[in-house]
């Protein structure tokens, strides 16, 4: 799934997504009014495969603020269908960091029916939304809106400094359990460059006596070996000489 800023060639699909999933809907000319106005925070999910409008988020910066600047969602919506991926969730989100980075907003606001408790549990338990009032028929039916606000701080907050490797450089290492493994791991990986003993690892507590000791035995079966061979190839060439005769 793709998320990606809406274009005015993606309004069309984005009002008839709109037409599946609300009951709030919206003249050509008004999506049009946020895609010229305030291109920066419009989105919409897009299937990659099919190239298909599945989700859209709807979004402008209040135009007479009383307190501080602060964006507004006027619309979010996802197709049946393609709900429970986290669609809404990551529309959000794209949608209120440029709010905060082009226009210094301090929050996103919105409104939600008082009906609609899918929506109020994405709001208040995913995108840690509150509510700070209910407008009383807010809506062209009559009903009631909780009209809800979210800080947007956290994206004023600098990402923690990433820990690069010439930074580690000069690091000192004082966790104990620590030096033990990195002391084990080294020692395995240290190999003998004695080159009568090249096939042999020196494992740590293993004195320098032992491991001549096992190269004397590995010797000894090598020669042993090699004088069994000696004996089974002169046995071979007397037993050719004999068929030759």
């Amino acid at each position: 799934m793709n998320i990606r800023a809406a274009r005015v060639e993606d309004l069309l699909n984005i009002q008839h997504c709109n037409l599946l999933c609300l009951p709030e809907n919206y003249q050509y000319k008004y999506y049009l009014y946020h895609a010229l106005s305030w291109p920066q925070l419009s989105y919409v999910a897009e299937d990659m495969y099919t190239k298909e409008i599945v989700g859209y988020v709807l979004a402008k910066m209040d135009e007479d603020p009383e307190d501080a600047p602060h964006g507004h969602i006027t619309s979010l919506a996802v197709k049946r269908t393609y709900r429970r991926l986290g669609l809404a969730q990551k529309l959000m989100e794209q949608s209120g960091r440029p709010m905060v980075e082009c226009f210094k907003a301090k929050y996103v606001s919105l409104h939600v029916r008082v009906s609609n408790r899918a929506a109020l549990s994405l709001y208040m338990n995913q995108l840690k939304f509150h509510i700070t009032e209910i407008e009383p028929k807010y809506y062209a039916d009559g009903e009631d809106a909780y009209a809800m606000r979210r800080y947007l701080s956290y994206l004023d907050e600098p990402s923690a400094p990433v820990v690069t490797l010439p930074a580690l450089e000069n690091a000192i290492i004082t966790d104990e359990p620590v030096l033990e493994t990195i002391s084990r791991d080294m020692s395995e990986l240290m190999v003998d460059t004695n080159p009568s003993r090249v096939d042999l690892f020196v494992e740590p507590g293993v004195s320098e006596t032992s491991t001549s000791n096992v190269a004397s035995k590995k010797r000894k079966k090598r020669n042993k070996k090699k004088k069994g061979a000696a004996t089974v190839l002169e046995g071979n060439e007397e037993g050719a000489a004999v068929d030759q005769t």
